[in-house]
């Protein structure tokens, strides 16, 4: 448990320092980096994903509209839908978040080898809930 707190430390650390530079938490780098993941995903499939009440969701994600890092739409067949989308702005925010995030894990991945990788992959997967380990995404690229 030790190790996996340093690791989360280390891995936050950059994003942290760059979001405290827009005055933004943590908070707002897990739902700019699921709507990176998801173009257009919902309000209420992001919820889900972030296990948060609306009023949380709501106050973070106000912020993230105001200043220009995300839009909503509403939904094509449901017009009370609201399909969030990264702005220019935003995309280029996540991708300053995550890169540093990207080249830790493909570092630490290269130096461990294939069949490690796999090994963790199992042992995150583990930790996850036994309800919401089946709803984890299968494919590794954004949603079509």
């Amino acid at each position: 448990m030790e190790l996996l707190f340093y690791a989360y430390r280390d891995f936050t650390a950059e994003p942290d320092a760059i979001l405290a530079k827009h005055k933004l938490g943590r908070a707002h780098h897990r739902v700019i980096y699921f709507v990176g993941r998801y173009p257009l995903i919902s309000v209420s499939e992001l919820l889900a994903i972030l296990r948060i009440t609306k009023q949380s969701l709501s106050r973070v994600l106000g912020e993230l509209v105001r200043e220009g890092f995300i839009t909503q739409q509403p939904g094509q067949r449901d017009r009370r839908q609201r399909l969030l989308e990264l702005t220019a702005k935003g995309a280029e925010l996540e991708h300053k978040l995550s890169e540093s995030q990207r080249q830790r894990v493909a570092r630490a991945y290269r130096a461990a080898g294939a069949a490690a990788v796999e090994g963790y992959r199992k042992v995150l997967s583990g930790m996850v809930d036994d309800d919401r380990r089946a709803k984890l995404p299968r494919n590794r690229g954004p949603r079509a």
